[in-house]
């Protein structure tokens, strides 16, 4: 075999493409550099394409001695697996439980005498070469939904940008509550957040919510710290630095629950921001010792250690609370799980074995981002997250599903394949690696009837079409955006009943924002938009507007007839859910990010709501909006309009 054709099926054993198409269409090939690196960082033991002859053998020879995959799917319980035929085999299921599992072993074939209880269970299998274990997911084929057919509704928000007149430097937890009793009265069903994990606030801060320090634990920012702080009125950006320091000052005579002072990865968790204190985000750059994993006392800044604890501890407490408030009110909260975490963060340290070294996670060239993305955080090795059976990515979700009633993952394509960039190599050199798709959907729909959690998947893009039919499949909604729709020739199509639907989000323009086009100057000056093409994406713009405008059969002349045709429209969708993003009600106009654009050039993230919940809970304008979807929806449900 040639060294070029060695080098591609290596690279298709491991999963990884030697040939995508683009967003823009292109079919490209992808260089053997890239594939070597790829390659290399999936643990092949290659630095050349030379060496891929001697890689593909040595996997070949599956130095593991492992008989058959490190996970099975028992779709609904219904367990049936392939063992080794030949010589003696032994077989033993070992179930969540500690209990040993209904299983039979004949003419090769491992079956399960009755359905498999959900959950995670342990298969050994001992043979004359070896003993050999999977875990086995017992999983529902399809994910939890709330029973009836009512078409709910609700708001999407940024949690730190809801702020009222007794709020600090952010929105808090009893600002999130004054949203949703208020929403509640109106008739709401849920409201939506972005995502609410720790980011790093202080020392050149990264106010990201989607580039997060974990995804197993809650931001310190939102707690609500009662009467321990002095409101701060309007502000015009939020400073998380502020909000930190607040937070910092109302914790530091607190002390841990004895709960909390037990739970070892807590504490894990509080040491290693202690000792980022001390030495730096960066753990790369620390003792090799504290880098592997081990952390002396001396080492840890204790002041921060202790504040961490407490404040994850208390997060924990009244999140809960909250979200038990809720659910007994019969009121959705939805929550945001990130695709990936922060390089610098404490997955990534905690779990190094997880993570891919030398990557990062984007995206290939598309209409939007003709250079390709680089989304800065290191993608999850396929291969070490099935031999640990995947309990990380289980653990991620827990900790969200435990208070989430609905549950939206970010670039649920993640589950298929994702885009990685070895780096120092430009964005468009990148290739896609395939994930174990059918096993991390299995923990999702598991989770997710055991939490009661209904899940929502980001499907926008290029998005493959087995990706959506998979989304199908397994109950899981996937993501209506009216502006994307409108951009086609066609114009906009109703959002189906498995969508969720809206106008926008938090990556888009708001409404007021794409209608006046001001999101097209700002993405020409921060170089996302070549200047030979504003023009031309001006007029497509035009064009969007003008189709969507005679659907909804409003004029262009005055937004705020616009709007209610909008959701008038939406709301009467068979869309089972519509969340409108919260600030388009009062026509905001800056958007709250514009993806590609660094720290440096642009406060995403920072800016707060224009009006505080005080007044937008009295503004007519909102009023009017909030009735509009409130009859519209019950119009849809064949329910009484209420008036």
């Amino acid at each position: 075999m040639a060294v070029n054709e060695s080098l591609h099926a290596l690279a298709a054993t491991l999963g990884v493409h030697t040939q995508y198409t683009d967003g823009l269409g292109n079919q490209v090939r992808v260089g053997d550099e890239t594939l070597v690196r790829v390659c290399r960082a999936m643990g092949a033991a290659i630095s050349c394409p030379a060496d891929a002859v001697e890689a593909l053998r040595n996997h070949a020879a599956n130095p593991t001695g492992a008989v058959f995959a490190p996970v099975s799917v028992a779709w609904d319980g219904m367990l049936q697996m392939a063992l080794p035929s030949g010589g003696e085999v032994r077989a033993e299921l070992e179930l969540e439980d500690g209990s040993a599992g209904p299983v039979h072993l004949a003419d090769g074939v491992l079956r399960a005498t009755r359905p498999l209880p959900l959950g995670y269970h342990r298969l050994v299998v001992l043979t004359g070469s070896g003993r050999s274990t999977c875990t086995v997911i017992s999983a529902p084929v399809h994910a939890f939904r709330l029973p009836g057919e009512r078409r709910r509704w609700g708001v999407a928000a940024q949690l730190a940008a809801l702020r009222s007149g007794r709020s600090r430097s952010v929105g808090d937890l009893q600002d999130l509550e004054s949203l949703c009793s208020w929403l509640h009265a109106q008739g709401g069903d849920a409201v939506m957040l972005l995502p609410l994990l720790p980011t790093f606030n202080t020392d050149n801060p990264e106010p990201s919510p989607y580039s997060p320090v974990s995804r197993l634990f809650w931001s310190e920012l939102m707690l609500d710290l009662g009467g321990a702080h002095r409101p701060v009125g309007a502000v015009s950006s939020l400073d998380v630095s502020k909000a930190h320091a607040e937070v910092w000052s109302a914790l530091s005579q607190r002390t841990p629950s004895p709960e909390a002072s037990r739970d070892p990865e807590l504490l894990r968790y509080a040491r290693f921001r202690g000792v980022q204190a001390r030495m730096g985000r960066n753990w790369r750059e620390w003792p090799a010792v504290a880098r592997g994993g081990e952390l002396r006392d001396d080492q840890v800044d204790p002041a921060t250690a202790h504040f961490h604890l407490v404040a994850q501890d208390l997060a924990r407490q009244q999140l809960g609370a909250l979200s038990g408030r809720l659910r007994r009110d019969g009121f959705g909260l939805g929550l945001d799980l990130t695709v990936g975490v922060h390089a610098d963060g404490y997955d990534a340290w905690s779990r190094q074995q997880l993570f891919a070294e030398g990557m990062s996670v984007g995206a290939p060239p598309d209409p939007g981002f003709p250079s390709g993305q680089d989304w800065g955080f290191s993608p999850l090795l396929p291969q070490a997250s099935r031999l640990e059976g995947h309990r990380y990515a289980a653990a991620s979700l827990v900790h969200h599903m435990a208070v989430a009633d609905v549950l939206r993952v970010d670039h649920i394509m993640a589950l298929s394949r994702l885009y990685w960039i070895p780096h120092g190599m430009a964005l468009h050199e990148g290739t896609y690696v395939a994930y174990p798709s059918e096993e991390l959907l299995a923990i999702l729909t598991t989770e997710s009837h055991r939490h009661r959690c209904e899940v929502v998947g980001e499907n926008l893009g290029t998005v493959p079409e087995e990706v959506n039919t998979a989304l199908q499949r397994h109950r899981i909604r996937g993501i209506y955006l009216a502006q994307f729709q409108a951009t086609g020739e066609e114009g906009a199509s109703l959002p189906a009943q498995d969508e969720v639907a809206s106008f926008g989000s938090h990556d888009t323009p708001t409404l007021a924002g794409w209608l006046a086009g001001d999101d097209i100057d700002e993405r020409g000056r921060h170089g996302l938009l070549a200047p030979d093409r504003i023009v031309q994406v001006r007029e497509a713009r035009a064009a969007a507007i003008a189709r969507l405008a005679v659907m909804l059969g409003a004029s262009t002349d005055d937004p705020n007839p616009l709007l209610l045709a909008l959701l008038e429209w939406l709301g009467r969708s068979p869309s089972e859910l519509v969340v409108p993003w919260f600030e388009d009600l009062w026509l905001e106009v800056r958007g709250v990010n514009i993806p590609g654009t660094r720290a440096s050039e642009r406060a995403n993230w920072q800016r707060p709501m224009r009006l505080l919940l005080e007044d937008l809970m009295s503004d007519p304008q909102v009023e009017a909006c909030l009735r509009t979807l409130r009859q519209a929806r019950a119009a849809a449900s064949g329910e009484t309009v209420p008036s």
